[in-house]
């Protein structure tokens, strides 16, 4: 009976840990201006999510820094234009701008940073985006978050 009883203990938390994992992603990125990937699936039990975002390039941050931003799909390229005036310091983003859901603060090669959410901020029917915000980096670093 104990036996039973520890078995579905470790079950039980190895299922918490698998599903914990379900809320959080890592994110590389390049001095070839890429994340390594384009889609972020969220999980609608997600009360919050985190994204870790590493820069496994060699460039310093003011060469060819990256962040992770998200937005809704509509507001991205008008953040991104925004934030060109901010500079690397504030990564490239206009201080308090209520378009932007959540973001990491510009990386250089070698660096990593993370942001935690709160899942509650998005809706199953509304498109949203996550992009560099570094000047130029849009166009290319850019994928879809999707609540599931």
């Amino acid at each position: 009976m104990i036996g039973k009883l520890v078995a579905a203990s470790l079950l039980t938390l190895a299922s918490a840990q698998l599903l914990a994992a379900e809320c959080e992603v890592t994110v590389d990125s390049t001095d070839q201006m890429t994340f390594s990937t384009k889609a972020i699936e969220i999980d609608k039990s997600c009360k919050t999510f985190t994204v870790n975002l590493q820069h496994s390039g060699k460039l310093p941050k003011n060469v060819m820094g990256h962040n992770w931003v998200l937005s809704k799909t509509a507001d991205a390229q008008a953040i991104a234009a925004d934030g060109i005036s901010a500079g690397v310091d504030k990564s490239y983003l206009k201080e308090g701008d209520p378009r932007v859901i959540a973001f990491t603060k510009v990386i250089g090669g070698g660096e990593k940073d993370s942001v935690t959410f709160d899942v509650a901020k998005l809706s199953a029917d509304q498109q949203y985006q996550f992009f560099c915000s570094f000047p130029g980096h849009i166009g290319m670093m850019k994928g879809t978050v999707t609540l599931k």
